[in-house]
């Protein structure tokens, strides 16, 4: 077994609960004693020290051969697939109806074709049921098979029923996918560049999403299909910056959710991620009365008793918990009270306990730079940002990569670091023109700090900064130069040198009229 395999079975050995635990000795001890069972005392030994020694091993297992290691170590972690997925029927729909087509191919196999019908029509039922239509067609097509074998005086008329549930199944099969397709493309552009930086890539964008876009007629598609239409339009809103079309999409998603609330049984996950972008286009939105309505709403969301067993679930509810609790102190301005929740999701990174992919985690360590530096702990700030300029992956997120070095400059400056802020605004100017996100605001500021020695020596630093910010004030609301206001609030930070206050009081003040003059309408 290489060492990537290795990995892979310390990873789901540490990834098990008590109870899949205890199941697995129950199942690979259903036949014989555990004593005689070598891959079973294998797995105990890493499972005690979460880890694998192989001298340990063999010296602690004297009947293992270490020519026998490699495929005792792919035998437990096949036996542990196998214990998994049997312990998974209980609480996944697909996995169920996977089963129950595996029996009827077992009935076929014996020639027992009536009672092989049988099972398949529990199976179509489960699928239909559950909107699974790819696993419904799989089903249909193996009736087709038995049918055309077991003949019956019915032949004629089921052979065209079959036919044109085939049909109807396969035609939603290929909208679903086409769909699902266009949504998981747009997600991946986001993920490449972020917002659209300018009009050629909007143009790119929306040229994509238009010819992509499948035909329809809303009233006949299905759930599934209404859903990837929905967060297909989400992406595209989002990725455009049209936050007033994502919120609408966004809540079509939770609404198709909320007319089919068994859905929420069947697929929390993808119910969990509509809340998730609600709650992104309201941010983005400033609209602060219905964020924390639907944060509520996702913070109050219990899971099953038969999905609090999907370790997946938990690790989605718990990353968008925390993402939409930091948001909610962007929005009030209380950062210092942001800054209580790094400690615990710090250890739910550096634990990996929910195993979030890379992606996450560099956002998640520019969310929390943010809060450093409007609280005024520059060096922290400065500590998460270098987390993610020293990634092992750059490709990813290349515009979280540009802001990161934009937000770098800016709190080495306000540390006083002035020889490195002078030599970080070339490196920064460089980059930054590389990945073509060199914006307008960008610009000014960049230019403004390489002039700092000059502006403090005719000690107009005040007048300077009042200057820059009317005209960053000018270009904030077009289309294409407003990217880089949605990653920092730079006007609040201008107006905090300028009112010699503190970020984090001038986005707080900014937070309390707003809501004043709202309740006074």
């Amino acid at each position: 077994m290489r060492k990537q395999q290795t990995d892979h079975l310390i990873q789901l050995i540490t990834s098990l609960t008590k109870a899949e635990k205890r199941h697995f000795r129950l199942f690979v001890t259903r036949n014989q004693a555990s004593d005689d069972l070598l891959f079973l005392q294998l797995f105990d030994m890493i499972d005690k020290y979460g880890d694998y020694d192989e001298v340990m091993i063999l010296k602690k297992i004297p009947d293992i051969k270490k020519r026998q290691l490699s495929n005792l170590k792919a035998h437990l972690y096949k036996q542990l697939l196998l214990s998994l997925r049997l312990l998974s029927r209980n609480y996944n729909e697909d996995i169920e109806i996977r089963e129950r087509l595996d029996y009827a191919r077992v009935l076929y196999n014996k020639g027992l074709y009536r009672q092989g019908l049988e099972m398949l029509d529990k199976a179509k039922g489960l699928a239909l049921k559950y909107k699974q239509n790819t696993l419904a067609l799989e089903v249909v097509e193996f009736e087709k098979l038995i049918e055309s074998q077991y003949i019956t005086r019915s032949i004629n008329t089921r052979a065209d029923e079959l036919t044109k549930e085939a049909e109807t199944i396969a035609n939603r099969a290929i909208r679903t996918q086409k769909l699902s397709n266009l949504a998981l493309q747009l997600y991946g552009l986001y993920l490449k560049i972020g917002f659209v930086r300018n009009e050629k890539d909007h143009f790119f964008v929306n040229e994509f999403f238009q010819s992509s876009l499948p035909q329809y007629d809303i009233e006949d598609l299905g759930f599934y299909e209404k859903l990837y239409l929905y967060q297909s339009h989400v992406w595209y809103n989002h990725t455009t910056q049209d936050f007033l079309q994502c919120y609408k999409y966004a809540q079509k998603w939770v609404d198709l959710f909320r007319d089919s609330p068994e859905m929420k049984k069947t697929d929390p996950a993808l119910y969990i991620k509509g809340l998730h972008n609600l709650l992104s286009s309201l941010f983005y939105l400033s609209h602060y009365p219905r964020f924390v309505e639907v944060l509520k709403e996702l913070d109050t969301f219990k899971l099953s008793e038969k999905n609090k067993r999907i370790n997946n679930l938990d690790s989605i509810l718990h990353l968008f918990r925390y993402i939409h609790r930091i948001n909610l102190h962007y929005i009030e301005g209380t950062f210092d009270e942001g800054i209580q929740l790094v400690p615990e999701l710090m250890e739910s990174i550096e634990s990996k306990k929910y195993h979030w992919d890379d992606h996450r985690i560099m956002v998640f360590h520019y969310r929390i730079a943010c809060l450093y530096f409007s609280s005024g702990d520059n060096e922290n700030a400065i500590h998460h940002l270098n987390l993610i300029l020293n990634a092992p992956n750059p490709q990813i997120r290349e515009d979280i990569q540009c802001f990161a070095r934009f937000l770098n400059l800016m709190a080495h400056y306000e540390l006083g670091n002035n020889q490195l802020v002078e030599y970080l605004v070339k490196s920064v100017y460089r980059f930054l023109a590389k990945m073509q996100e060199l914006h307008q605001a960008q610009k000014e500021i960049l230019q403004f700090l390489r002039r700092l020695h000059r502006i403090q020596r005719k000690n107009n630093l005040k007048r300077e900064f009042v200057k820059l910010k009317a005209s960053l004030v000018k270009i904030q609301d077009d289309p294409y130069e407003r990217r880089p206001f949605l990653y920092l609030d730079i006007i609040s930070w201008l107006e905090s040198k300028i009112d010699n206050k503190p970020v984090k009081t001038v986005i707080r003040e900014k937070f309390l009229q707003k809501r004043l003059s709202v309740e006074n309408k």
